[in-house]
């Protein structure tokens, strides 16, 4: 797929969605690609690069992260889904296949049963979703996102090719694709506030209180509701070594099970990180359903 991506604006209650496009409708099944938690929406890029010409793709930053509008804190998973569905609406007349990568398959799921006629088929890569046991019951309350690891991210830099060369022999990083890498640096950052270089477009302290929250509302509530067709892909199993290990995958084995999935695969060559290790992969199952 040659043509260049489009950054658009939609205005929310709930603040800015911003949005990125390529190609234009067509009649046929467009693309939705949703990100993972401080991430962005251009580090679809190459994915989207080995999807066939003409595709039409939509992939937007989620709220708080990349250019979207920024909260004080993401404290609450279905929100930063239901943020999103301003854009569904505004595709009323278009039907989707949905990719979302870990956060972004979780909200993903939230989109499809809250507007069930939008989507055909919904692909869930590594989506971080628990057995509904692992989901409190009760309001818990709401931790301090400055006592996460996350939030002691470095967040300041001279520029993304500086930021670039830091990660690229640093694991999970060293792993993927130094051109989703790059895309990874190239738009995850944005001029800092003071003017004096670059700040990360999903500030630590947003992306901890994202991690603290992640089993805040349980999705098993809404399973019942999509009607799209589900496939599920998961990364290699093993022990992870803490919260943010994602050399493995977070995600249940027994997910694909419980939504009575078309497809439930493992990628055991692979880590979380399945779109930025194998791209074309990825696209050649999207273009599949398209």
């Amino acid at each position: 797929m040659t043509s260049a991506a489009r950054e658009h604006r939609l205005s929310t209650p709930d603040g800015e969605i911003c949005w990125f496009e390529w190609g234009e409708p067509t009649g046929r099944p467009s693309v939705l690609l949703l990100h993972a938690t401080g991430f962005h929406a251009r580090l679809w890029d190459q994915v989207v690069a080995a999807l066939p010409t003409g595709t039409h793709v939509v992939a937007p930053d989620s709220r708080g992260h990349g250019r979207s509008g920024k909260p004080d804190s993401l404290s609450d998973w279905a929100a930063t889904a239901d943020f999103l569905l301003p854009l569904i609406d505004r595709f009323a007349e278009t039907t989707f296949v949905g990719c979302g990568h870990s956060m972004g398959g979780y909200i993903l799921t939230r989109l499809a049963a809250e507007r069930p006629a939008a989507f055909q088929h919904l692909f869930l890569i590594d989506p971080v979703i628990m057995p509904s046991e692992f989901y409190p019951v009760v309001e818990q309350p709401i931790p301090d996102p400055a006592e996460h690891p996350v939030a002691r991210r470095r967040n300041r830099w001279d520029g993304w090719e500086v930021m670039n060369a830091h990660f690229s022999a640093r694991p999970p990083y060293a792993h993927w694709r130094p051109e989703a890498l790059a895309d990874y640096c190239r738009d995850g950052l944005l001029p800092a506030a003071d003017g004096e270089g670059f700040e990360l477009a999903c500030p630590p302290a947003l992306e901890a209180s994202v991690y603290l929250n992640a089993l805040r509302t349980t999705p098993h509530q809404w399973f019942g509701r999509i009607a799209a067709p589900v496939s599920v892909i998961r990364a290699r199993t093993g022990e992870r070594g803490g919260a943010l290990d994602f050399s493995v995958s977070p995600t249940w084995p027994g997910l694909g099970a419980a939504l009575g999935a078309v497809r439930d695969e493992q990628w055991g060559e692979l880590s979380h990180f399945i779109p930025m290790e194998a791209p074309e992969r990825v696209a050649e199952l999207v273009a599949a359903e398209l």
